[in-house]
Formats: structure tokens, C-alpha cells, sequence
């Protein structure tokens, strides 16, 4: 899977962000705030296809985390970012 061209993280007022950049990403009736964790892996995908594994393991190695519970973490955000439409697989 791969973001989406136009989507972009921004924070504003400590709170991270994301944001459709051009006009057929607009949607003013919700905003995609994402936590710390959720952010860091957005930065670190941004740019490249990755799949769920990957997501992962990148929790595994940058948070102290057991393998099941980032799995289900991972899964759940997936989940969402491709209902929100800013992940195509």
C-alpha cells in the first residue's frame, strides 16, 4: 500500500494533522488527526509502498511493544486510513 498523493501531516497547535493538498482532497467536515505513534509511521512510509509487516516492524523497533499488540495496533490503523481514503493498496 502507499499514501496517497496530496495527503500530507502537518501539526498545528501540537496536534498532528492530516491534510489534503489540493482541491479534490478537500473535505472540511473532518479532520484525520493522528497520535505520535500513528505519526511517527506515517513519516517514516511517506514516499514508499510498505505493507502492514512493515508498519510493524518498524514498531518493533523503535517502541518497547509486544509483536501481537502492534500487530492488532497496526491492523486497526490501517483499517482506518484505507476507510478515510488516504492509503490506496
Amino acid at each position: 500500500m502507499k499514501i496517497k498523493d496530496g495527503f500530507t501531516l502537518r501539526t498545528m497547535l501540537g496536534e498532528n494533522i492530516v491534510v489534503g493538498e489540493g482541491l479534490s482532497q478537500v473535505n472540511f467536515n473532518k479532520l484525520i488527526t493522528l497520535n505520535e505513534t500513528a505519526a511517527f509511521l506515517w513519516k517514516e512510509v511517506t514516499g514508499k509502498v510498505f505493507t502492514k509487516e512493515d508498519l510493524v516492524q518498524l514498531l518493533l523497533d523503535n517502541y518497547d511493544v509486544e509483536e501481537d499488540r502492534a500487530g492488532e495496533d497496526v491492523d486497526k490503523l490501517v483499517e482506518t486510513w484505507i476507510k478515510e481514503g488516504i492509503v490506496e493498496e
